[in-house]
């Protein structure tokens, strides 16, 4: 298991994944004729979503079959994309708080979360926590906060947050990407692979990927987080390719291990042609040939 270490200072929280269940209904009384309702079906698209909440409705409506949903409260529009899904409704610091799955969707891609709430006395609240184009650390509640802890491709370093009612979105730390301590060649185990990024689990081929890849580290890693599980020769090749999120295709990597000679080797695939760590010349001509198959420069 990949062990993630949090450098600064954050308090203990005690993490909850059991949800409460969303639940939806479809309302039952007529609009008035001039403006329909939030709860009434729209001609078209989905039938909305309405949720009570504090005194009022949470609704998710679209207006188009396939188009953009809209999140609301009590006809305030609170965020919009292409999916948006009610999560539950937890209590952190006394105030209830909804949480909204909002995204893009695609490929590798999470949704960010949508935290609405409504201050004793004050008016609805809302915030985003994640990336608008792809992904947003999952919430972890606790009694008095809510903690995001991203998921880290190898290489990646990313702020831990925290968010109260109280103090609001802040940061408690760092989290870095780490593989597992002490292993090197003899604890490679191709067959335990499910992606060529399992591989940087591994400390030795993670050490000689960062010192071969510099700068270039995560665009690579990156190209292979939409991937299927790698293949083997019986040569002791180990390689697989993959693509960027939302850019198959644009954006494409291949890594190939040699556990024979204890050598890695990585292609990047961009607008401008191909990439290689090393320079190519210095590929051996089955691993050449497994990368030009895999990946096919833009004409």
């Amino acid at each position: 298991m990949t062990r993630l270490f949090l450098a600064g200072t954050c308090a203990a929280a005690l993490f909850v994944f059991s949800g409460i269940a969303a639940h939806a209904q479809q309302a039952a009384d007529p609009a008035p004729a001039a403006e329909p309702a939030p709860n009434d079906a729209v001609a078209g698209g989905e039938p909305p979503t309405s949720i009570d909440f504090e005194g009022g409705k949470l609704t998710i409506t679209q207006q188009e079959e396939y188009g953009e949903k809209t999140l609301a409260y009590d006809g305030k529009e609170l965020a919009k994309n292409y999916q948006v899904n009610f999560d539950k409704v937890v209590t952190v610091g006394g105030v209830n708080v909804a949480l909204v799955a909002v995204g893009n969707g695609g490929n590798a891609c999470g949704p960010a979360e949508v935290l609405v709430w409504k201050p004793k006395g004050g008016e609805i609240q809302s915030i985003a926590i994640g990336e608008e184009e792809c992904g947003a650390p999952p919430a972890s509640v606790s009694d008095d906060r809510i903690v995001f802890l991203p998921y880290l491709l190898p290489g990646d370093t990313a702020l831990v947050q925290t968010w109260s009612p109280e103090a609001g979105l802040t940061t408690a730390g760092e989290l870095s990407f780490s593989p597992e301590p002490n292993t090197g060649w003899k604890d490679f185990s191709p067959s335990k692979l499910s992606s060529m990024l399992d591989a940087f689990k591994n400390a030795e081929i993670y050490r000689m990927s960062r010192k071969l890849l510099g700068e270039h580290m995560s665009e690579v890693v990156v190209g292979l987080s939409v991937s299927g599980a790698p293949e083997a020769t019986k040569m002791g090749l180990v390689f697989g390719n993959g693509c960027t999120p939302h850019a198959c295709g644009v954006a494409d990597s291949f890594m190939a291990i040699d556990t024979r000679n204890k050598a890695v080797y990585f292609a990047h695939q961009g607008e401008k042609g191909v990439d290689t760590w090393p320079a190519l010349k210095r590929w051996p001509p089955a691993i050449r040939g497994l990368m030009t198959t895999a990946l096919t420069p833009p004409n």
